[in-house]
């Protein structure tokens, strides 16, 4: 009987009563301990999922990321040959044009020539 009233009479650091803590916990046990304990782990359940699905989602952030990056690169990679390539076949087009087309300025001077030699 001693040691329960000790018990009783013992506080912690809050000033609060061990027992009387105790006490609360066991009629809110008693009252609400099914429900409390079926919303506890329907909480866990749920807070583990979001983690879970969290990290999911980090996981697939992080190969869509490389995705893209490579996609990016090999498309920087295309286009620089593909204008590689234009500037080749302009270049060769204008090649081809001068030899095709004839300076007037020389024209001229061969057909004053043409003349001259006529009226000679």
């Amino acid at each position: 009987m001693k040691e329960q009233v000790k018990e009783i009479t013992k506080e912690n650091l809050n000033g609060q009563s061990n027992n009387a803590n105790s006490k609360i916990d066991a009629i809110k046990e008693l009252i609400f301990g099914e429900n409390i304990q079926a919303y506890n782990s329907e909480f866990e359940s749920l807070k583990a999922d979001i983690l879970a699905k969290k990290e999911e989602l980090k996981n697939l952030m992080s190969t869509v990321e490389s995705e893209l990056l490579q996609n990016i690169d090999t498309l920087s990679t295309d286009i620089n040959i593909r204008i590689t390539d234009l500037e080749s076949s302009v270049n060769d087009k204008l090649d081809n044009l001068d030899d095709k087309k004839v300076n007037r300025k020389l024209l001229s001077e061969l057909f004053i020539k043409l003349g001259n030699k006529i009226s000679e």
